[in-house]
């Protein structure tokens, strides 16, 4: 066989074919740019948020190390620093205990000497000013500068009232730096200089092993040279140094990964794989839809010019490539379009994603990755390829016989023919058009139905996120005050309790309905413990027990077993608090007690000239019930293996001096709004180390998180919407202009311009009423399912079922189908009969 040089007259032909099909073109290049958008809005959307989820955490946990090395001495620092796998490895030493400062309550101080490693891996690169040098020199975050009073001015002076392994001392310094304080880290970061560490090297010993005291001790935080085995890597660093992460072994050293890295490391469940894959095959799934359909009904409406390339003796394969090439110009168009659009779209949907994951602030973004845009070209290229190429083998294969004879209809419906006497009825000609091509009917129906089902499975999605059960978890109240320790999680007793004048001042309040105090003591010089079995020797272990007034008291959730108020105020009875998990579940482990049984608690106060815990009462109680302990409403937020709770009287009893740790109220409705302004000025002017807790708050966090999943749920069914409305379009407008002349015949024989309309926009409702018949149905069978089971998972989810969205649908969708048919009519009926019947025959 002779091999004949005619990729250039290909190329011709292909290039020529394209330009004369410019409605074509136009519509195949929209479709390809929009599944190109998708991909791209995907790939960058996720890549955004898992860069910015990341860089959050590592904002959260304080900085960028990899691994760190906690409460090590300069002996374990000179051992470590020089392995071969650490990039580099910072020095960071504590200077105190703690920073006691009163205008620091609310936001915990840290006073540490840092090297130029520490200072950037901690995000505290002074962008004002230069790093401390002289003994007196410090910097520090804006936000604490704003608490401490110091102006924003190169040597303002900066006092420090600190806690030096147990000594108190005031130390004076000056500001030679600062940064502006980031909202997600809520640690007040000051650091010194090395030449303070030099002059006060005497008081900074490492006594930690001894007493636990944080004064002197150095945490060194590590960079390898990637992040791949990060906890591998640290194994070999802590055991080739001489060190073991045994924390019995004698040559213990305490360390880990940072949490944003072990994000990063962990490998995704198959729900993870499961979802990526689904979202891939479902934007696959839409742009194949109407990339397919579109070519499919070009080469059926050119089948005739592809028969004659036949009679002059072009193959099959020439056909495919003439095919391919137009479909690859098109995209060369179409893809870089959607990279554009889709990068854009992405940018926008990180930062409203990553602000209603309640990790708002700044430094949301998006790299410019360059496999984004590379694996979004990937994808749209195979995505093209796979919908081309059944259209191509159909061109390929068809002979010039057949391409003369080829009419739009599968060639499997074969019509019976069929007498009436009542003649045709426009409604039954439209309903057999459909039939005539059932695949391609098929195609668009599915096109169509896809963004619909989408969006109602995202609209009932959201609609089950129910407020009341997540309100319920963080505040069963209108507002909670407490002291700023309490918020901060380090409320011990009396010495950080909330203020009865604070209470009195929100009693005093208008609006104000009911509320109670919750008392406990812990970690303070008043403590319970409880007797128990859990141990050999009988000896009793520590326990948290809350004594709570009218209010909570009544708020409180029965696991088992029910609560009689007036048995239980009698003294002799107790309830027993069970831990939950993030869906509400009980952690039944945390239960020791069956309902019935004598729990014996005993209560401490202080210890005698020995040493030794003086015992002030005995007491012993019948649990009543068991009970839920909500983390954020009734507890100190320090989760304990054993907790109790017992009204208040019964409380007061037991302790000399009751710490109380919040208060909870209610207001009048239509006054929240007043009582929240008086409470943020009364803890910002009046009483700045007490906070507050407002359902408000907490109702707006909740709304935000149900509009990011209706905006980026919207703006996904919207493209595929768009998809699905251009593949209709695309299918009317192809199907009249392939029809002209059988339109022209049926006007020749009689067929009004009025009934053709008709039957045309017949045809285009029968093509909305089923897509929404499709979508009912499909909506229904995976709300019911997919959304009912994946919802439930959800702590905060009530499935309701609805297909609003869907019904709301389908008159637009009515109102397309009717008015396309009449505006492409418009434009074909400028011919004339007769030029339309000599156009079939050219």
């Amino acid at each position: 066989m002779y091999r004949i040089k005619n990729k250039k007259v290909i190329r011709t032909l292909s290039d020529k074919s394209l330009r004369a099909a410019k409605e074509r073109n136009i519509i195949a290049v929209l479709a390809i740019a929009l599944t190109a958008m998708l991909f791209t809005t995907l790939f960058t959307a996720g890549s955004g948020i898992m860069e910015n989820l990341q860089r959050q955490t590592m904002r959260q946990a304080g900085g960028d190390g990899m691994a760190v090395l906690k409460y090590v001495s300069d002996e374990t620092y000179e051992k470590v620093k020089n392995h071969p796998l650490i990039k580099e490895i910072s020095y960071n030493r504590i200077l105190s205990s703690s920073v006691d400062n009163e205008a620091l309550l609310k936001r915990h101080g840290e006073l540490y000497y840092m090297d130029d490693v520490g200072i950037r891996l901690g995000f505290c690169e002074p962008t004002t000013g230069s790093r401390p040098k002289a003994e007196n020199e410090i910097i520090m975050d804006t936000r604490t500068m704003q608490l401490l009073g110091v102006e924003q001015r190169i040597g303002a002076p900066v006092t420090l009232e600190l806690t030096v392994h147990g000594r108190q001392v005031t130390r004076e310094f000056v500001l030679s730096g600062w940064w502006e304080a980031d909202p997600v880290f809520n640690v007040s970061m000051l650091v010194a200089s090395r030449a303070y560490v030099d002059v006060h090297i005497e008081e900074l010993y490492n006594s930690y092993e001894e007493d636990w005291d944080m004064t002197g001790v150095i945490n060194c935080y590590i960079m390898f040279h990637n992040s791949l085995g990060i906890e591998g890597k640290l194994d070999r660093v802590v055991t080739e140094s001489g060190y073991s992460r045994d924390e019995d072994a004698g040559n213990y050293i305490s360390c880990n990964v940072n949490w944003s890295y072990l994000s990063a490391n962990m490998k995704p469940d198959a729900v993870t794989i499961a979802g990526v894959l689904s979202a891939l095959l479902l934007i696959l799934l839409a742009g194949y839809l109407i990339i397919y359909n579109i070519f499919q009904i070009s080469v059926i409406k050119d089948i005739r010019f592809y028969g004659l390339l036949k009679t002059i003796g072009a193959t099959g394969k020439q056909i495919k490539k003439l095919i391919h090439r137009q479909a690859l110009l098109l995209s060369c168009v179409g893809i870089p379009a959607g990279l554009i659009m889709g990068w854009f779209l992405g940018c926008f949907l990180v930062p409203v994603v990553m602000s209603r994951l309640f990790l708002a602030g700044n430094g949301n973004q998006t790299s410019a990755n360059p496999f984004i845009f590379l694996g979004s070209t990937l994808f749209a290229l195979v995505t093209v390829s796979v919908s081309v190429a059944r259209p191509g083998r159909i061109a390929a294969r068809v002979s010039p016989v057949e391409a003369v004879r080829y009419t739009d209809r599968d060639g499997k419906y074969r019509k019976k023919e069929r007498h009436s006497e009542r003649g045709a009825r426009i409604f039954r000609m439209a309903a057999a058009n459909l039939l005539r091509n059932q695949k391609r009917t098929l195609l668009v129906i599915l096109s169509m139905s896809l963004s619909l089902v989408l969006f109602n499975t995202l609209y009932t999605f959201s609609l089950g996120f129910d407020m009341d059960k997540y309100l319920s978890k963080f505040v069963d109240t209108d507002f909670l005050i407490g002291h700023g320790d309490y918020f901060n999680y380090r409320y011990t007793g009396p010495e950080n309790a909330l203020s009865e004048s604070m209470i009195e001042a929100v009693e005093q309040q208008p609006g104000f309905l009911v509320g109670g105090r919750l008392l406990t003591n812990v970690r303070s010089t008043e403590g319970f413990t409880v007797e128990t079995d859990d141990v050999s020797d009988g000896a009793a272990l520590g326990a948290v027990v809350y004594g709570l007034e009218d209010l909570p008291l009544g708020r409180l959730e029965v696991l088992e077993g029910s609560i009689d108020e007036e048995k239980l105020k009698s003294g002799n009875y107790i309830l027993e608090g069970i831990q939950l998990d993030d869906n509400e579940r009980p952690y039944w482990e945390t239960s020791h007690f069956a309902i019935g049984d004598t729990v014996t608690l005993h209560t401490y106060e202080g210890v005698n000239e020995d040493g030794v815990e003086k015992e002030r009462i005995v007491r012993e109680f019948e649990v009543m019930a068991k009970v839920k302990i909500k983390y954020y409403t009734n507890s100190c937020l320090v989760n304990y293996d054993y907790s109790f709770y017992l009204p208040a009287e019964i409380y007061q009893e037991m302790i000399t001096v009751p710490g109380v740790m919040s208060y909870a109220f209610n207001v009048e409705e239509g006054t929240e709004q007043d009582m929240e302004s008086f409470l943020s000025d009364y803890t910002e002017h009046v009483e700045p180390v007490m906070n507050y807790s407002s359902k408000s708050t907490r109702t707006g966090e909740f709304q935000g998180m149900r509009n990011m999943v209706l905006l980026v749920g919207g703006a996904l069914s919207l493209v595929t919407g768009l998809i699905g409305i251009l593949n209709f379009i695309n299918s009317v407008l192809t199907s009249i202009l392939t029809r002209r002349k059988e339109f022209a015949m049926l006007r020749s024989v009689g067929m009004t311009g009025r009934q053709l309309l008709q039957m045309l926009m017949a045809e285009g409702m029968y093509y909305a009423i089923i897509s929404g018949g499709v979508s009912l149905a499909i909506g229904t069978a995976l709300s019911l399912g997919t959304v009912k089971n994946l919802g439930n998972s959800l702590w905060f989810f009530s499935y309701r079922f609805t297909v609003l969205p869907i019904l709301l649908t389908i008159p637009i969708l009515l109102a397309v189908g009717a008015v396309l048919p009449w505006i492409v009519l418009k434009r074909v009926e400028r011919q004339s009969i007769v030029e339309r019947l000599r156009e079939g025959e050219e």
